[in-house]
């Protein structure tokens, strides 16, 4: 009888396993902070928490090939933004906590 008990609750405990192992994840576990593949999101400007610092925030705007970086400032969404020049067009430059970067003329 106590074999019985034992394998009943042995295979209850591997079937809630199982289950649990095949959750799918949530869309905030699948969505990096930082975009690693190299491609920007097309939805970019991206709002969320930003861990980029000022300083970061801008050496990544100049490495991206900007020029005349002034005026950067965190907005509400947590998005970086200033003001800035690239390929001879001047315009609002974003950056967001992915790490994409945007322009708006």
């Amino acid at each position: 009888m106590k074999k019985i008990a034992f394998s009943v609750a042995a295979v209850l405990l591997s079937t809630s396993a199982a289950f649990a192992q095949s959750e799918t994840p949530k869309t905030s576990q699948t969505t990096p902070a930082v975009s690693t593949s190299g491609e920007q999101n097309p939805g970019a400007p991206v709002a969320g928490k930003n861990s980029f610092t000022e300083a970061q925030a801008k050496s990544r705007i100049e490495e991206a090939g900007y020029t005349e970086v002034s005026g950067l400032k965190l907005d509400d969404q947590g998005i970086w933004r200033a003001m800035g020049t690239k390929d001879g067009k001047h315009g609002t430059v974003a950056l967001d906590f992915q790490g994409n970067i945007t322009m708006a003329q």
